[in-house]
């Protein structure tokens, strides 16, 4: 409460507060506006039946579930990102500019994913609409219609993404992540009105046990996504004239959730990519669209395989993702250019091999964690059978690592300014 109290009381960070709570208000603003032609009530029953379109919603914070101009949310841009990772591990160059040319590369990569972020939106605007008219959720489409919602969509995607990169300069949190956080926690009191008009006396100790296991959610997400492991570093001494300089020892935090919700994004992504594919191939072939969109939907309605392959998809891309971000012979080098060794371990590839042993270890774990997260609400829904009760695993996941990481920012920017204050 105290540093709250201190975060308003400081000038500067108090600026940078309202700036994002106003950027944060506009999205909310924008995410009401909604697309021409929509049928309500086609519309809530459409998304009540997708779990993936309804996941989807939650990332452009009910946007896509009104049809808003925002209705993409930052999702185009997630995906570009991703492609971007999976491209450094096709083509060095783009490695060498991520990895190793500091921030300069680095907002060059972020350059090249907006870029791409274009055509993905265009694409995923035709694709979306294309499948809603299908499902006479919306009318049928002329080509001028088509193509001014697609401009439009694309346009309030990269909006968002402008906002997004407004909000990072603020450095108070990433920009990107606070308004996914944003649009998940909008949802709620919707969430709490669905619930309450769903009340049952009857199902009180289920009320109960839903509560518990929500706290306990949460209790376990915070646990992982803090938990590390430590991996001692010792530094050797080094004489320079008349000083000795090094000396000290350290540790590398490893962390047992490395990929953070990526893989969850990833997998996602690979099951929404038939059902974008069934669409989009109606451009070439209606009869070919309808039957590959009627193998996709009768897959993925099975909610049990659905579940199998979205876990198995979540494991298999917490240790790809994990693989492409971290490098242990990478690190390994570089412990070893500054003179620092792990105690009981040589310098170089013995160093690499250990740290990969031990990252394969803790990260089986963190892929487990991951993938029941990311089906959490399906087990909640088959064991209690009720919609209105379901733990989103992924939504607070989200939630808590960005409020945690937010919490740091902010809280270095107040010791920052108390050292300048001494």
């Amino acid at each position: 409460m105290e540093k709250l109290i201190l975060l308003f009381k400081t000038p500067d960070l108090r600026k940078k507060i309202l700036i994002i709570a106003g950027i944060l208000l506009v999205t909310r603003l924008f995410a009401t506006i909604p697309i021409p032609g929509i049928d309500a009530i086609k519309l809530k029953s459409f998304f009540e039946s997708n779990q993936l379109l309804g996941f989807l919603s939650v990332f452009s914070g009910g946007g896509l579930s009104t049809l808003s101009i925002l209705m993409l949310g930052v999702s185009p841009y997630i995906t570009a990102t991703i492609i971007m990772q999976l491209l450094t591990m096709i083509f060095p160059s783009l490695k060498e500019i991520y990895y190793e040319q500091g921030e300069i590369g680095r907002a060059k990569f972020n350059r090249l994913s907006k870029y791409i972020t274009v055509p993905l939106a265009a694409l995923q605007a035709y694709g979306f609409l294309n499948l809603l008219a299908s499902q006479q959720v919306i009318g049928h489409l002329q080509l001028f219609d088509v193509l001014r919602n697609v401009i439009i969509i694309t346009a309030g995607s990269m909006f968002m993404v402008w906002l997004g990169d407004l909000i990072s300069e603020q450095k108070l949190g990433n920009g990107v992540s606070l308004l996914i956080f944003a649009g998940i926690v909008s949802q709620l009191p919707k969430a709490m009105q669905t619930l309450f008009f769903n009340y049952n006396p009857g199902m009180v100790p289920t009320y109960i046990a839903f509560l518990l296991v929500s706290i306990i959610v949460i209790a376990g997400v915070v646990f992982v996504n803090e938990g590390e492991r430590k991996i001692p570093i010792s530094y050797s001494k080094q004489v320079r004239g008349n000083r000795v300089y090094g000396g000290v020892s350290s540790y590398l935090p490893l962390k047992v959730n490395q990929a953070g919700v990526i893989p969850i994004i990833f997998a996602i992504s690979i099951l929404l990519f038939p059902q974008f594919i069934a669409q989009t191939s109606a451009l070439f072939s209606k009869s070919f669209s309808l039957q590959l969109n009627g193998l996709v939907n009768s897959f993925l309605g099975n909610p049990v395989t659905y579940s199998i392959f979205y876990f198995i998809l979540v494991v298999i891309f917490t240790y790809f993702y994990t693989a492409v971000t971290f490098d242990p012979a990478e690190i390994s080098k570089n412990l070893q250019r500054s003179g620092g060794f792990i105690p009981g371990i040589r310098p170089g590839e013995p160093s690499g091999a250990f740290l990969k042993k031990v990252i394969n270890r803790i990260t089986l774990f963190g892929a487990i964690f991951l993938g029941i997260i990311a089906i959490l609400p399906n087990l909640t829904q088959i064991f209690t059978g009720i919609k209105a009760l379901t733990v989103g695993g992924t939504a607070l996941l989200i939630v808590v690592s960005v409020a945690l990481e937010s919490m740091k920012q902010i809280n270095s920017q107040l010791v920052l300014r108390e050292y300048e204050e001494l």
